[in-house]
């Protein structure tokens, strides 16, 4: 290894643990800290977001970097493609001062304080200051950048490497009408019988049981763990501590196991990637996009299709028999695929899920382009979901309130749920072709050849590739809805009798 080599890697290994330790503050601050300490814990991210900042836009990770992208311009190579990765996020990096980074951190761990209390009490009043101040900086942020096409392809950017707003509403003016077709032909079908869903489940029960489930799914205890959040997420500390988040819901009992089995999805990636590209810019997921397609996969694909409740349902059954007295296998899944319009986007079915994510895009975009007032958000919200989906939220709870995301300020991310779902039947075409027996393995609890598989072809690979290049690589395909609209049609084909 050459000397500049050796150095610049030591270098941005250093960048690496303290992002990495401010992820442990992060995770601690959503499942330990007591309200209390809030302040204290924004200026410690802001602290260590300010020495990261520093240290890697010095003039000497640039210099360096300049002179190793001549000698490793094969960016086929590990070492070539680690060069172009830093040099990208170096340049990007390079236009934000040291000092935004601390007020942005400090601004966003007031703000998700705010937001859980707001959600508590359904009052968007409470959290309005925050969202106001984060909108601000976020244009602040944009500032900080050439013009491009629209001030949206910024934020998207950090996001998903590459991908321009203009290409992302396109894929999705070709998918919408697609699926408010099928919508309206559900509509249409005989309605699915699901009151069961809502009985109350032992909590400890369906959490033992998700646990149960992720763990055959080769979710690993020794290096991850499950705990108590507001909101269900995945947060990775280094490949050998990869942890998740996840809540219970009265009124969605079952969401429990379905948000496991997302978390894991995103857990699994983590846990397959390269160790040789821990504390590098490689390690971690292509983008957010291809991480959500991992999610959605192992939450959908896998966990609402009948050969997986073939295999589980006996012990589900088990373990709640008077909730599922009656109730057998066939119509157990035909309920959780129940098409039917929902306040929460998390909980929502896949035919209406991405509806609630083009519904998010838009009011971002109008956000930052100044369109839309934050004032006027809840109003907003609820038109739009009337529009959208012909449901009016009772309380902000349930409405603008509902994520969390927009509390640390991540303005420009919704877009890649919907764009991993896409790419998540993508990736599912191509495994079913070359994985024969892949529904008989499922049917019999058996995920080691589908995790080693999105091992090999996926998971390895980090951040080696741009995600689009990553996706043709591994599918043959650009990014395209007509997958994900076979899969959609055939399944609710079956489950509605079409």
């Amino acid at each position: 290894m050459s000397d500049k080599l050796s150095k610049v890697k030591e270098i941005l290994g250093e960048v690496f643990d303290l992002n990495r330790a401010a992820a442990v503050l992060g995770w601690d601050q959503q499942v330990n800290m007591p309200p209390g300490g809030a302040e204290a814990r924004g200026q410690q991210l802001a602290t260590l977001g300010k020495i990261a900042q520093e240290k890697f836009i010095s003039d000497e990770v640039g210099s360096l970097l300049e002179d190793l992208k001549k000698e490793f311009s094969d960016t086929e190579t590990d070492e070539g493609a680690m060069i172009r990765v830093a040099a990208r996020n170096y340049d990007k990096a390079r236009r934000v001062p040291p000092e935004f980074i601390a007020e942005q951190a400090l601004a966003a761990t007031k703000a998700i304080e705010a937001w859980v209390e707001a959600k508590g009490k359904s009052d968007f009043s409470i959290f309005r200051p925050h969202l106001e101040k984060n909108l601000e900086l976020i244009k602040k942020y944009v500032s900080f950048f050439p013009p491009a096409a629209h001030p949206y392809d910024v934020l998207l950017d950090d996001y998903e490497p590459g991908l321009p707003t203009a290409e992302v509403r396109e894929i999705f003016d070709n998918l919408r009408p697609k699926q408010v077709a099928l919508i309206k032909a559900i509509g249409g079908a005989k309605q699915i019988k699901s009151d069961f869903l809502q009985k109350p489940l032992n909590e400890k029960k369906i959490w033992d049981f998700s646990e149960r489930v992720i763990a055959e799914f080769g979710y690993d205890f020794k290096r991850g763990r499950q705990d108590k959040a507001p909101h269900p997420f995945e947060t990775t500390f280094s490949v050998n501590d990869v942890r998740i988040t996840n809540r219970y819901e009265k009124s969605e009992p079952l969401a429990t196991l379905f948000s496991a089995m997302h978390e894991c999805g995103h857990a699994l990636y983590e846990l397959g990637g390269n160790p040789a590209y821990e504390r590098t810019p490689l390690a971690g997921g292509a983008s957010l996009a291809v991480h959500e397609s991992q999610s959605r996969m192992w939450e959908n694909l896998v966990g609402r299709s009948l050969p997986f409740w073939q295999h589980f349902y006996p012990d589900l059954k088990k373990t709640f028999p008077s909730q599922l007295d009656g109730v057998n296998v066939k119509s157990f899944y035909k309920a959780i695929n129940k098409v039917k319009p929902s306040f929460i986007r998390v909980n929502a079915d896949e035919a209406t899920y991405n509806l609630h994510i083009m519904l998010r895009l838009e009011i971002e975009i109008g956000m930052v382009e100044g369109s839309i007032e934050v004032k006027d958000l809840p109003e907003i919200w609820n038109a739009k979901m009337r529009d959208y989906l012909g449901i009016t939220p009772p309380d902000d709870a349930q409405g603008v309130l509902q994520d969390i995301h927009w509390s640390y300020g991540a303005i420009g991310y919704f877009s890649t749920y919907a764009l991993g779902n896409i790419i998540s039947a993508q990736l599912w075409e191509k495994i079913n072709r070359e994985i024969k027996n892949l529904e008989e393995q499922i049917r019999k609890g058996q995920f080691a050849e589908l995790r080693e598989w999105l091992r090999v072809n996926l998971h390895q690979y980090g951040h080696k590739y741009d995600p689009r290049d990553l996706v043709r690589r591994v599918t043959g395909q650009d990014i395209d809805p007509a997958a994900y609209v076979r899969y959609l049609t055939k399944k609710y084909t079956d489950v509605y009798g079409l």
